[in-house]
């Protein structure tokens, strides 16, 4: 009898963790491997409506997750028992948008984890929507060079508006410069504003840092790091 409370415990305990339940955190390639496999695929794209237009996964849904009752207002007309790819510039959003279609009711939810820069470095195809001014995608690898021409030592931050790490990093890092006397020039660079450069760099994560020696990177970091590292930073640059 125990034996056979024991198989039915295991059958339940299967059926309840298979990978259509809940939550599944998935790589650029695997994202689109499962997006490829699911005929009845539900895309979100939870990033801001330039953001959008600016570059996004084929057939996705713009539902913003900066303003949560529009979101919840769009993702409410999808249907819950299919699955839900969503998906955001990092991947950050997009996990908190993916918390919410849980508490939705949502049965199965695939996050791309490391977002649109993670997709956009791995070579995905990227649709557009509406036509952007020219010259929106930013700096290029090309002038980015010439911004740093020329320059001793320099410290770019790449960061965006809506990251909370990214705006911890900010005073530490003017405070950071302001103390080097003229030594270190800091550049901030808005990943949104200048996705070319984030794609050609392969950028996944926000806040990165490098720094540059006379048009060379000799150091390069990722996430949020305190005033001892940004010093040891320094003596990479030496």
């Amino acid at each position: 009898m125990r034996n056979v409370l024991y198989s039915f415990l295991v059958l339940g305990l299967l059926f309840s963790c298979g990978p259509k339940e809940g939550q599944q955190d998935l790589g650029a390639s695997e994202f689109q491997t499962a997006l490829t496999a699911e005929s009845k695929a539900q895309i979100l794209d939870v990033r801001t409506a330039d953001e959008f237009q600016g570059g996004h996964i084929e057939g996705a849904i713009n539902a913003d997750i900066s303003t949560p009752l529009v979101f919840a207002q769009i993702a409410s007309k999808l249907a819950k028992d299919n699955t839900v790819f969503v998906y955001c510039l990092s991947g950050a959003r997009s996990a908190s948008a993916a918390g919410m279609l849980k508490e939705m009711g949502f049965k199965s939810i695939v996050n791309l984890t490391g977002g649109m820069l993670a997709w956009q470095s791995a070579n995905l195809p990227v649709a557009t929507g509406e036509a952007k001014p020219a010259g929106s995608a930013g700096l290029t690898e090309a002038t980015f060079a010439e911004k740093i021409k020329g320059k001793p030592m320099v410290i770019i931050d790449y960061n965006a508006t809506w990251c909370g790490p990214c705006k911890q990093l900010s005073p530490i890092l003017k405070e950071w410069v302001k103390a080097q006397n003229g030594k270190v020039e800091l550049i901030e660079i808005d990943v949104d504003e200048n996705q070319e450069l984030a794609k050609s760099k392969k950028i996944e994560a926000i806040p990165y840092l490098e720094m540059y020696k006379n048009g060379v990177k000799t150091w390069s970091s990722v996430g949020l790091i305190g005033k001892e590292e940004l010093d040891k930073s320094v003596g990479s640059g030496q």
